[in-house]
C-alpha cells in the first residue's frame, strides 16, 4: 500500500473526499456507509469543509465517524470570509459541533480572501495551542502564494496545500508541487478523477489500455498516476461502497515506466507554468 507523510504521520496516499455529500442527492446514510467502507479499506484521511452543503457534509462525516473517531485523520476547511483571527475560531467550533468531535487533525484555509495570511496563520496557531486542531494547511494556493506564506510569521508550519490535480490538470507539476516539496509540505489532490469527466477526455482510451495490462480499472490507473511521486494524497469522493473499495485497491497498483510514458503522451503536461486551476 502506497503511503506518504501527512502532517507528521504515515497515511495511505488515497483518502476520502466529501464534496457534494450532504446535498440530498444520495441518502445521508448511504454516504456515511461509503465513508465507513473507505475507513475499513484503510483510507484514513477524510476531507470535508464548512462550505460543502453549508455544513451538511461535515454532519455526514460526523455520522460516519461515530464510535470510531480515532480511525480517521480528519481534515476540514474554513471559508476565506471566516478566516480572521477571531473568525477562524468561531468557524472551527461550529465545524467541531457538526463533526461531533473535539479536534480536527488538519484545518485548511479553503482559498485566499480578504483577510491577510498573517492573521489567518495567527488564528490557526491559536487553535493548535488550544488543542482544537492538530495542524493547519491551505487549499487553492498557487506557488507564489506558498512562497508568500513562507514569509509570514509562523507560515512555515503549513503542512499541506490542497489543489485541483489530475491527468487533465497537470499545471501543479510546474508550480505547486515543487514549491510544496521545497517547503516540506505534502499536496492534496482534489477531484483526481475530474468528477468522472476524465473518462471522456481526449486520451481516455490510453487509461483503458494501461488498465487492461494490470487487470485494473481506468479509475485505478488515474488514481495510481496521481499519487505516483510519493508526495501527493488523492481524495476522490464516492457515495458508493463498491466504488470506494475500487479506489482503495489503487493503493496497490504500481505503474511501469512504459505506462507512465504512455499516459504522458496521452495527457501531456503544459509546456510552461500556468495559473492554478479550480473547480
Amino acid at each position: 500500500m502506497r503511503t506518504l507523510d501527512f502532517a507528521g504521520r504515515q497515511v495511505p496516499a488515497i483518502g476520502l473526499g466529501t464534496w457534494d455529500m450532504g446535498e440530498g442527492h444520495t441518502p445521508r446514510a448511504q454516504e456515511a456507509d461509503a465513508l465507513r467502507a473507505g475507513l475499513d479499506a484503510g483510507m484514513v484521511v477524510v476531507d470535508t469543509a464548512e462550505m460543502y452543503a453549508d455544513g451538511g457534509a461535515e454532519e455526514v462525516v460526523g455520522d460516519a465517524l461515530a464510535g470510531r473517531r480515532d480511525d480517521a485523520v480528519l481534515v476540514s476547511k474554513v471559508y476565506p470570509h471566516n478566516a480572521s483571527r477571531r473568525g477562524v475560531r468561531a468557524a472551527c467550533e461550529r465545524s467541531l459541533a457538526r463533526l461531533r468531535t473535539d479536534h480536527i487533525d488538519v484545518y485548511l484555509l479553503h482559498w485566499r480572501g480578504r483577510h491577510p495570511l498573517a492573521e489567518t496563520v495567527q488564528g490557526f496557531e491559536d487553535l493548535v495551542a488550544d488543542g482544537l486542531i492538530g495542524a493547519w494547511g491551505v487549499s487553492n494556493l498557487d506557488a507564489d502564494d506558498l512562497r508568500e506564506l513562507g514569509q509570514v510569521p509562523g507560515g512555515k508550519a503549513c503542512v499541506t496545500d490542497q489543489v485541483l490535480y489530475n491527468l487533465t490538470r497537470r499545471g501543479p507539476e510546474l508550480g505547486v508541487l515543487p514549491a510544496a516539496a521545497a517547503s516540506g509540505m505534502s499536496v492534496m489532490a482534489y477531484s483526481p478523477l475530474e468528477q468522472a469527466r476524465i473518462f471522456d477526455a481526449p486520451g481516455a482510451e490510453t487509461l483503458t489500455t494501461v488498465a487492461d495490462r494490470h487487470d485494473a480499472t481506468a479509475a485505478q490507473v488515474a488514481l495510481a498516476w496521481t499519487i505516483r511521486d510519493g508526495n501527493v494524497l488523492a481524495i476522490p469522493k464516492s457515495a458508493s461502497t463498491a466504488r470506494v473499495r475500487e479506489n482503495a485497491a489503487a493503493l496497490g497498483l504500481t505503474l511501469t515506466d512504459d505506462d507512465l510514458a504512455e499516459l504522458d503522451r496521452a495527457f501531456p503536461a503544459p509546456p510552461r507554468q500556468v495559473p492554478l486551476e479550480t473547480l
